[in-house]
């Protein structure tokens, strides 16, 4: 399988930081029938930026646009780690041991067999997959999540 397969396109959707804007959102995602595989919430004083992970991102940025959000898309990976203490040590050692910079990470929603998702943005997704297949850290692909 090709490296880039482990891409996963992220949406970042920038929302005002008041009440309802959150709720607002996440039902226009559910009435078009868009699933969140993995969520994630930052907010700054004025406004949030959610980070979002969807089986279809394609339908998910059409919707987006025709409710008319502001968001951004990032490459991210999804990377299985052990479900037990330090499980996601032992990926970010390896990482780290690549001098490969995270410059955030996030939970998946879902949960595998003896394993947690943790979705990673790198400075060198590339560098970083490889890494990751050369110590057997299984990541997910897109249609690995679009499955769960």
């Amino acid at each position: 399988m090709e490296d880039k397969n482990y891409i996963i396109r992220q949406i970042s959707v920038f929302i005002d930081n008041k009440p309802a804007t959150l709720a607002e959102m996440a039902r226009h995602l559910a009435d078009n029938n868009i699933n969140l595989r993995a969520f994630s919430l930052a907010e700054a004083r004025d406004f949030g930026a959610t980070r979002i992970i969807v089986a279809n991102p394609d339908r998910c940025v059409e919707v987006l646009k025709k409710t008319r959000y502001h968001f951004i898309e990032s490459e991210v990976l999804a990377v299985e780690v052990a479900d037990r203490p330090g499980g996601m040590a032992d990926v970010l050692e390896f990482i780290a041991h690549e001098h490969i910079s995270v410059e955030y990470a996030y939970a998946m929603i879902e949960k595998r067999e003896g394993s947690a998702v943790i979705i990673l943005r790198v400075d060198n997704p590339g560098k970083a997959i490889m890494a990751l297949r050369k110590r057997n850290i299984q990541l997910l692909t897109t249609e690995d999540i679009a499955h769960l």
